[in-house]
């Protein structure tokens, strides 16, 4: 039996996964970790497990973590986590800047402890098939890639700076980085970007667009954005169209879903009909555990997807290309 804690509750994914540990008959809910009380109160009861008041009560009783906090607090609660030697989940993106990522690399390196980060599409059936569809080889040499993460405005946290670390460009360019580097296993060398925040009245931004070279001369963009309206049927979209030499896939991560009219709540919402891509990720986190193997998403993976966000920021201050490696 693995027992499992959360370390804060603070982003919205904490849920999903509280429901993913409920499922796994091997794995003990222990309890949850906030500064906000009242949130972690709140939270505790809705998963049904108890509150904490203090973190180091609770990682005496754990084995391992889910990190949920604001961006900015990943390091103080990874470095907190390894020092009880607490194996860790940590939500993307792994944190705000290189020298937080690094610092919760080397945590975990010198306390023996197992660092993973919460990538959850690499769990997404139609993105599994398309690794292994690339690694056969099926439309040759790949030489582009065009992809979108679109979503709606979250609030909140995310568009405070000093928490979130970026809008829109950070909170969704890291997933996409993370599957093409996944797939392809190269890295990104150059990013060259824009961003601003012209669809909400915040202090951040809320759209963008990414122009990127890979490793062997492979062009990559990336469109992410707040761009879904509050009242759009799902939160928003993961998309690739990867080009080779012998061919073209097209992946729509979220598209395997039907539309949902509910007079009585006077909305319109699109029900997924495909696998519980969290629940894979918090599937296979446990069974890296059990198993004493190495995380299937490294620290070192969180670093590099953070790195290019970070880069296309920096790309656009300057308004130049930036050199990644």
């Amino acid at each position: 039996m693995v027992r499992v804690g959360f370390l804060s509750l603070a982003h919205m994914h904490a849920y999903s996964y509280g429901h993913a540990l409920k499922q796994l008959p091997n794995v003990e809910l222990v309890g949850v970790f906030d500064p906000d009380q009242e949130r972690g109160q709140e939270g505790a009861e809705r998963m049904n497990t108890k509150y904490f008041p203090e973190a180091s009560r609770l990682l005496t009783q754990v084995d391992a973590v889910i990190i949920c906090s604001e961006n900015s607090r990943h390091r103080e609660f990874t470095e907190l986590a390894a020092s009880h030697g607490v194996h860790i989940l940590c939500e993307k993106p792994i944190a705000t800047t290189i020298e937080d990522a690094k610092a919760m690399i080397d945590a975990c390196e010198k306390a023996n402890v197992k660092l993973q980060i919460a990538f959850p599409v690499r769990f997404n059936t139609p993105v599994m098939r398309v690794k292994e569809m690339l690694e056969r080889g099926v439309i040759g040499e790949v030489l582009a890639i065009r992809g979108t993460n679109h979503g709606q405005m979250p609030g909140g946290w995310f568009v405070d700076p000093e928490l979130s670390g970026g809008g829109a460009v950070m909170d969704h360019t890291v997933h996409v980085v993370d599957l093409i580097r996944w797939f392809l296993g190269k890295e990104f060398v150059s990013v060259y970007a824009e961003a601003d925040n012209m669809l909400y009245d915040v202090s951040i931004d809320d759209c963008g667009m990414l122009s990127m070279e890979m490793e062997g001369g492979i062009f990559v963009t990336q469109d992410p954005s707040w761009s879904r309206p509050a009242t759009y049927p799902t939160w928003g979209n993961v998309t690739l169209e990867i080009i080779g030499t012998e061919g073209v896939i097209d992946l729509d991560a979220f598209a395997q879903n039907f539309m949902v009219y509910n007079d009585q709540q006077r909305k319109i919402s699109q029900k997924s009909f495909t696998e519980d891509m969290d629940l894979g990720l918090i599937k296979d986190f446990i069974e890296m555990i059990e198993e004493d193997r190495e995380p299937s998403i490294t620290g070192f993976d969180g670093l590099q997807a953070m790195a290019v966000a970070l880069g296309a920021y920096e790309s656009a201050r300057i308004k130049k290309p930036v050199q990644l490696r």
